[in-house]
């Protein structure tokens, strides 16, 4: 999977996942714009990324602001005179505090879809035409295993990636005829920022968690519902979204890729 002379943007790239994505793209040669409102923290991975030999910028965006993300694609195209790759991965749990909260609010629904479906939508508004005019483009949105089937506690983070799936498949019959992908991938257990948050609080609040940290409660989880019986990582997810980015999967388009370790086997 080459991607020597290919630009990529990956938003919310700055950490966690985003972070492996955009160093996995830069690894197999593509240029890398860094996408993400945490100016100080994408600034070090762009000089990761440039330290690796590979060019890579940083450009301050806003997913859901369709002006922050027009400005987005515009900088790709002025830095690199072409755009192949738009990575949607920017994504939140909820409002702040929504670890704490055994049901979600008002708040952690509308943060939750501001950031994890219409950040998509504005994504892809900015760039469609320019690919449709190219006609080449890859365009991975990353949704979550939680979007495969509904749960209770984080509805609203569920509810958001379900319909950041079935954004994805509605953009692919858009885009198909005019040479453009679009999939989605579904990560599974990765310990992020996010889990920690999530650990902390079963840590504090559920009886069968009393006494562990939050690593371990996350390793709990991963034992109890991931066949595979290990985690995931951004370095697993990084590798999907390259095949599907890449010319190898230019007849697989509107589909949901699970990196989940076999937790839901469709």
């Amino acid at each position: 999977m080459d991607f020597d002379g290919k630009t990529a943007i990956v938003t919310g790239a700055a950490r966690g996942i985003g972070r492996g994505i955009a160093l996995e793209l830069a690894r197999r040669g593509s240029n890398v714009v860094i996408a993400d409102v945490d100016e100080e923290s994408a600034r070090e991975v762009v000089a990761e990324i440039r330290a690796g030999g590979t060019m890579a910028n940083y450009c301050e965006t806003d997913v859901t602001q369709q002006w922050s993300t027009d400005e987005m694609v515009e900088a790709a195209l002025e830095g690199y005179g072409q755009l192949d790759v738009l990575v949607n991965n920017a994504g939140i749990g909820g409002a702040p505090g929504f670890t704490t909260r055994r049901t979600p609010n008002v708040d952690d629904w509308q943060a939750t879809f501001d950031v994890n479906v219409y950040g998509i939508v504005n994504g892809i508004q900015s760039v469609e035409k320019y690919m449709i005019d190219r006609g080449y483009g890859k365009i991975v949105n990353i949704a979550s295993v939680a979007g495969r089937v509904g749960r209770p506690g984080f509805a609203s983070y569920g509810a958001s990636k379900a319909a950041a799936i079935n954004v994805s498949q509605a953009w692919a019959f858009k885009l198909a005829p005019h040479g453009v992908n679009v999939n989605a991938v579904c990560p599974g257990l990765i310990w992020t920022p996010l889990w920690q948050s999530i650990g902390e609080w079963r840590g504090s609040t559920d009886e069968q968690y009393t006494g562990m940290t939050p690593r371990q409660v996350f390793q709990r989880s991963v034992s109890d519902i991931v066949p595979l019986g290990r985690e995931q990582t951004a370095e697993d997810v990084g590798n999907a979204v390259a095949f599907l980015a890449s010319d190898r999967a230019r007849s697989i388009t509107g589909q949901a890729l699970n990196v989940d370790g076999g937790i839901r086997m469709n």
